[in-house]
């Protein structure tokens, strides 16, 4: 049962304003609590008298959560209900351009609502990464993402080398510039930009895709779902302060020589309410225009 509704919009999307309005009335009228953060609410106006709660406390404290906006507002997110290690469905509506992940339209908003407060809602069960930041012996940074967890070098151009263990077995040294692990959701993200395949998000399985990489023995692979990555700096690439270990693009920290980066499936998966009308095949056609001439 659906109780209460957190909604989220990206930060100063004006053009979603009388669509937050429509949605707080029709949740409102059926009973359901909208609960806004401060910043969606602030797109509202002064007079809008709704609950309001913080991003990072938001998932908590709801039983659905309406995501107004691209694909980048609902990875912050889909890896804030990682983090606070709860099951919040999320239903994306999309503002953004692309929307593999936001696939639910404006004007299927209220069906797809609809479907969700009756429990018929188609939900997809997303895997999630687990990422961990080691420096001498202590953790530097844990995240939970959707997409993927990138490392990358910085402002100068000098390539990074890497050494890649999977399950505690030594696979590769990679040397590009960068390095992306990626979930099968997060395979039609960063990692398709960089030439790694697409992987339905129901196979269970870890993408590594080397970025722009200095030898082409050094291709993207698919591993199990199971497998642990562990990644470290190798000697001769880039030093302290040049490369950067990001999560879903929306946190990143630097890796020094000596760190060990891991990342394993999560524990918890994300809960993602699709479209009532499309698949995800009808999604890959729209959006990569599959079938045009």
């Amino acid at each position: 049962m659906i109780a209460r509704a957190g909604i989220v919009a990206k930060r100063g999307l004006t053009a979603a304003a009388p669509h937050l309005r429509k949605l707080v009335r029709w949740l409102a009228d059926r009973g359901v609590e909208p609960v806004l953060d401060a910043e969606t609410a602030a797109l509202l106006g002064e007079a809008a008298d709704v609950r309001t709660e913080s991003r990072d406390d938001l998932p908590r404290t709801v039983d659905l959560v309406v995501v107004l906006g691209g694909d980048g507002t609902l990875l912050s997110v889909a890896d804030r209900i990682g983090d606070a290690g709860c099951s919040t469905p999320i239903l994306g509506i999309n503002f953004g351009r692309i929307g593999f992940l936001t696939e639910v339209t404006l004007p299927e908003m209220v069906p797809a609502l609809e479907s969700a407060l009756a429990g018929t809602a188609v939900v997809h069960e997303r895997v999630m990464l687990n990422g961990l930041m080691r420096r001498d012996g202590g953790s530097v940074a844990r995240h939970v993402v959707l997409n993927d967890v990138v490392i990358t070098r910085g402002l100068i151009s000098r390539l990074i080398y890497l050494a890649v263990h999977i399950d505690d077995l030594f696979i590769t040294n990679v040397r590009a510039d960068g390095l992306i692990i990626a979930s099968p959701t997060g395979s039609t993200a960063y990692n398709l930009a960089a030439g790694g395949p697409i992987v339905h998000p129901e196979v269970d399985a870890l993408l590594l895709t080397p970025i722009a990489p200095h030898s082409f023995a050094n291709r993207p692979i698919v591993v199990p779902g199971r497998s642990a990555i562990s990644v470290r700096s190798a000697a001769g690439g880039a030093t302290t302060g040049e490369v950067f270990v990001s999560f879903d693009g929306q946190t990143g920290v630097p890796m020094e020589a000596g760190d060990e980066l891991t990342v394993t499936r999560a524990e918890r998966p994300l809960r993602l309410l699709g479209s009532p009308t499309r698949g995800y095949y009808d999604t890959l056609r729209e959006k990569l225009r599959w079938g045009e001439r």
